[in-house]
């Protein structure tokens, strides 16, 4: 493995990070205190202006507007945009919106993908994902309460979800129900299903409050009561009673964008930590990083932050040549042991700037709200543990 940065890419990083720097990282404190509407206008300048630098949805083929950026380089694009909550968001591959894109072009039939993934690949509408709920647990993704019965032509939706991450304001969901439940495999039970959210019977609930901050529009998470929401039978994805298997598809390359993410922000926090314990007096002549704890939290925060990256680079050039199955230990590895390193290295953070770390001048704190559900959400540590585990027991011929 090879992971030297071609120069081309080198010079497209640098000219990222300083675009970031001087166009999005000003935006933070104004989206942390204004509503997500009010700051939309000028996020939306912000798109128009990575669109034409040629830099929209990194991820994405070119056949429908992206730099058609491989996974490997993709996570060096990523590393740079999660330095701010709000970089991918403006390049057009944040989640929800980029994992339903990827399903879409993987199982959309040609009229879904007209009506709902280019408009989302255009940037012109956002979507959102809906699967977990609160009755049921969100690491046995085989068994939930949501139910689409079939009626004439069409399904009806009934059930409850809740983080339903980016609803406020989306045009459309992709819902997992249960579509076959006499099946005698669990696995085949679920289908997915477009439904527009301005179908009636779509209701949001609330905007759930995490840590305190409830957020709104694409920063929002929603509880959502489907009360026999109608939807014609064609918005079905993909084939009925293959929920499961898509939802598989969508998550294995979701866990390893979301470690590259963690990574920015980890790179950031520890950038943030560097200079206020550079600058930070505590006597005349003395400062904050000539003390020797500050200085064990760099050290392990960089020997951490690089070990990470190593491996999710590893894992993404495993699954970028063989696919997600093949790279299955690597991707539950790096899901549970990236979140930690993220975890940690905002707490030491956070630490060392005191009693400014917890307010919201700077982005730590809004992290670390946000950011302590990195070890919960699509697979909690222990479910990812625990695979790994089976995984690697399998060869001393250890069943689990």
């Amino acid at each position: 493995m090879d992971f030297t940065i071609p120069a081309a890419l080198e010079k497209m990083l640098a000219e990222m990070r300083n675009f970031v720097r001087a166009e999005v990282m000003p935006l933070e404190r104004e989206f942390s205190a204004r509503p997500f509407r009010d700051l939309l206008p000028t996020l939306q300048e912000k798109r128009a202006r990575v669109r034409a630098r040629g830099w929209w949805a990194p991820p994405l083929p070119r056949a429908i507007g992206g730099m058609g950026m491989p996974l490997t380089d993709f996570a060096h694009v990523s590393e740079e945009l999660g330095r701010s909550p709000l970089g991918h968001f403006i390049f057009n591959c944040a989640a929800p919106d980029i994992g339903n894109m990827e399903v879409l072009l993987q199982h959309a039939t040609p009229e879904q993908k007209e009506k709902y993934l280019l408009p989302l690949a255009r940037g012109e509408i956002r979507s959102c994902f809906s699967m977990t709920e609160p009755d049921y647990p969100g690491s046995n993704p085989v068994w939930m309460g949501t139910t689409a019965r079939k009626e004439g032509s069409d399904y009806v939706i009934n059930g409850r979800k809740w983080y339903t991450s980016s609803a406020d304001g989306a045009a459309f969901a992709v819902v997992m129900a249960v579509t076959n439940p006499d099946d005698p495999k669990p696995h085949r039970r679920a289908s997915q299903i477009i439904v527009p959210t301005n179908t009636p019977g779509f209701n949001i609930v609330r905007n759930i409050s995490v840590m305190g901050h409830a957020g709104d529009g694409w920063a929002s998470h929603a509880e959502i009561v489907y009360d026999n929401c109608r939807v014609p039978q064609k918005n079905l994805l993909g084939a009925e009673g293959a929920g499961f298997v898509i939802a598989q598809d969508r998550l294995g390359p979701g866990r390893i964008h979301h470690c590259m993410r963690w990574i920015g922000i980890c790179e950031r926090a520890f950038e943030l930590m560097c200079a206020h314990s550079a600058s930070r007096q505590l006597a005349p002549g003395e400062v904050l990083a000539k003390k020797q704890s500050v200085q064990f939290w760099i050290a392990e925060s960089r020997a951490e932050i690089d070990a990470a990256r190593l491996m999710v680079l590893n894992a993404a050039f495993k699954m970028e040549r063989e696919g997600a199955k093949a790279a299955r230990i690597e991707i539950s590895t790096i899901k549970w042991f990236v979140a930690n390193v993220l975890d940690r290295v905002l707490d030491r953070a956070i630490q060392a700037h005191g009693g400014l770390g917890v307010t919201d001048d700077t982005p730590l704190a809004g992290w670390y709200r946000q950011e302590r559900a990195a070890r919960i959400y699509d697979g909690a540590d222990e479910v990812h543990k625990t695979v790994v585990a089976r995984q690697v027991l399998r060869e001393y011929d250890v069943e689990i």
